[in-house]
């Protein structure tokens, strides 16, 4: 979709459309793993991987792939514009869940996030196939 009235996007959608259907909210995944532990304290790229992991193993367990993404919220403890971008990008770009963030997408830095030591956290909206 394109509208010359809104500024050039990095690849996402300003707005997606969903026909009727089902429709799965998945909560915000962090880097967290199966022990309930946040990974690669310090370390944002590390934190990346697990988030995407966990995306795509919430993705799988209804049936949805990264392509199915109608909506994406990225939430990155940063104030600095680089850093927030850099991770946007590091995720559509260079992990398999990059397809979830050509639909419309959002990246905001935050002061903090749930966990201590959590640098990023996903939230996804996916279409369910028929």
């Amino acid at each position: 979709m394109s509208n010359n009235e809104l500024h050039p996007t990095g690849g996402y959608e300003h707005v997606t459309i969903v026909e009727t259907g089902r429709t799965a909210y998945l909560a915000g995944q962090c880097p967290v793993d199966q022990d309930q532990q946040v990974v690669g304290i310090g370390d944002l790229e590390a934190q990346i991987d697990q988030v995407v992991a966990n995306c795509l193993a919430a993705l799988d367990s209804v049936g949805a792939k990264p392509e199915d993404v109608v909506r994406s919220v990225v939430y990155v403890v940063s104030a600095d514009s680089a850093t927030v971008g850099g991770a946007w990008h590091h995720l559509s770009e260079k992990t398999p869940l990059g397809p979830a963030f050509k639909a419309a997408s959002t990246v905001m830095g935050v002061t903090a996030l749930g966990y201590p030591g959590q640098l990023i956290e996903v939230d996804l909206t996916a279409r369910l196939p028929e």
